[in-house]
């Protein structure tokens, strides 16, 4: 019999046993965990991170299933580009960038039209006039909506604070944002759906559905409810630069966490934050494998999650948590590893499908569909392809059922948006090797999401930027990030946040090392 045990020099150390010390314990594997485990480790802080699942990734995770690599969440990375969000990240914590398809763009499927949403600007400049509308109108909303992507992208990768607490953020995002733009902050308190009806727009059914899909994928909203600077953020996402790593997601969290531990960073898996007590410089967190011993806390959990694990946050997040309430939402993913040539004929490897103008978002009317790059047999064995295929749902539809019902409904979900996907593959899962289906049921019990529900808030004006969940609840010592908190959404929003968190809680470890 040949020995399957590693060379003694390649084996992996075994990981310390409890309890354990650090300087900072995070919370939470995700991106917004790792992120600022990772930076913090880089600065020379000593940093634990806690996670409940096998492994790290959160809802930017995924799972294996016979030689095919799913993304459960997320499927690209944002603005890695250089001096982008994403890159910043990777260049503060000294990594190389991840291989990957630099996707040209996606394409989009109105009810009665296509149009490619262009990597490059001026591609996509031309394509929106020609599919959406090209007169006075459509140009002045469109030069509205890129001037507040421009000036705000670049805020965002300078750093941007909020909501402002103290003196110190209003001059950093003075800085940031520059004096001559000032004035775009007037936009805070407006919603897209009032800048597209002061351009006569907001009857446009084709402008406007394109819009709400990018919307609802970006900041979870529609069109009426979602703040216009976020909006604007979230609809030019395709020119920040989308990319999808050899191996999808988990071919980033397998690059990204061998970096973490190369710089000294310990990583505990399988392992369920319960509780968290003490004060600032003498912490305790109780996990399921034993005690951490910790300076400092940051929480990349759910909000809800956190309140119940840290009680000394659980009156101030209380507010937070009941304005949100009625704004939480699921997903639903099916998982399909197929033959190549299922997915061969369409250019883009990925499309966004919206079914139905009149009908709400959401259950398939909306749906993005992911194929990995062809070659790529980190994610699928050669000669196949991984495909996901993902679209927003309401808890409360999937919450009360019985065993059978739910598994009627989740068979029955996953084979209609397989067909609706069909569109842009006909062949689609007619020889799938894999056929599964996520539900908020699934998000629940693997990724530990209360009620399942995944990204946070839906944002508007009275929960996003300066009413958003700040990262210091005025504890000492404690610190939230993630989707959650401000910036809410999204991969680029966890890296953007990981810094502002990162930044904080390294300086109070440097004042109590004075």
């Amino acid at each position: 019999m040949v020995s399957t045990r590693r060379p003694p020099e390649t084996r992996r150390p075994r990981p310390a046993r409890f309890p354990v010390s650090c300087q900072v314990a995070v919370l939470g594997g995700g991106l917004a965990g790792m992120a600022t485990a990772a930076r913090l480790q880089a600065a020379g802080v000593s940093t634990v991170v806690i996670e409940a699942h096998g492994h790290v990734g959160g809802c930017a995770g995924y799972y294996r299933k016979r030689g095919f690599s799913f993304d459960v969440g997320a499927t690209t990375m944002v603005d890695f580009e250089p001096g982008g969000v994403g890159a910043e990240l990777l260049d503060s914590v000294g990594m190389e960038p991840v291989p990957g398809e630099r996707l040209p763009g996606y394409v989009a499927w109105l009810p009665d039209r296509e149009l490619v949403l262009h990597r490059d600007t001026r591609a996509w400049h031309r394509e929106r006039l020609r599919a959406l509308g090209d007169t006075a109108r459509h140009r002045a909303f469109w030069a509205e909506l890129d001037r507040l992507a421009h000036v705000f992208w670049d805020a965002s990768r300078a750093g941007v604070r909020l909501p402002m607490r103290r003196p110190s953020d209003l001059v950093h995002n003075l800085g940031a944002i520059g004096p001559r733009n000032l004035p775009l902050t007037r936009h805070m308190n407006t919603t897209l759906g009032q800048a597209l009806s002061r351009h006569g727009l907001r009857g446009e059914a084709p402008l406007v559905g394109l819009l709400s899909m990018l919307v609802e994928d970006t900041v979870h909203s529609t069109v009426d409810r979602a703040p216009l600077i976020n909006a604007a953020l979230g609809v030019t996402i395709r020119g920040a630069g989308l990319t999808r790593a050899t191996g999808g997601m988990r071919g980033f969290w397998r690059r990204f966490t061998e970096h973490y531990r190369t710089l000294g960073g310990q990583l505990r898996v399988g392992c369920a934050a319960q509780s968290v007590h003490g004060r600032a410089g003498a912490f305790e967190v109780l996990t399921s494998r034993g005690v951490v011993h910790t300076e400092q806390v940051v929480s990349a959990l759910p909000a809800a999650t956190t309140a119940r694990v840290v009680p000394a946050l659980a009156a101030p997040l209380r507010p937070y948590l009941q304005r949100d309430e009625g704004d939480l939402g699921g997903a639903i993913v099916v998982f399909l590893g197929v033959p190549d040539d299922e997915v061969s004929g369409q250019e883009f490897t990925h499309h966004q499908l919206l079914q139905d103008y009149a009908r709400p978002l959401g259950d398939g009317n909306n749906m993005f569909v992911s194929v990995s790059a062809p070659g790529d047999t980190d994610s699928a064995p050669p000669g196949h392809r991984a495909v996901m295929i993902s679209t927003h749902t309401e808890l409360a539809d999937w919450e009360g059922l019985t065993a059978g019902d739910y598994e009627r409904r989740r068979r029955e979900t996953g084979e209609r948006l397989v067909g609706l996907a069909r569109r842009v593959h006909p062949n689609l899962g007619e020889r799938a090797r894999v056929w599964d289906v996520g539900t908020p049921r699934t998000y629940e019990r693997y990724a530990f999401r209360p009620r399942g529900a995944v990204g946070g808030a839906r944002q508007t004006p009275s929960n996003a930027n300066q009413n958003a969940i700040p990262h210091s609840l005025g504890v000492p010592g404690l610190w939230l990030t993630g989707d959650s908190t401000w910036p809410g959404l999204g991969t680029v929003s966890c890296a953007l946040g990981s810094r502002i968190v990162a930044a904080r809680a390294l300086k109070a470890a440097r004042r109590t090392a004075r």
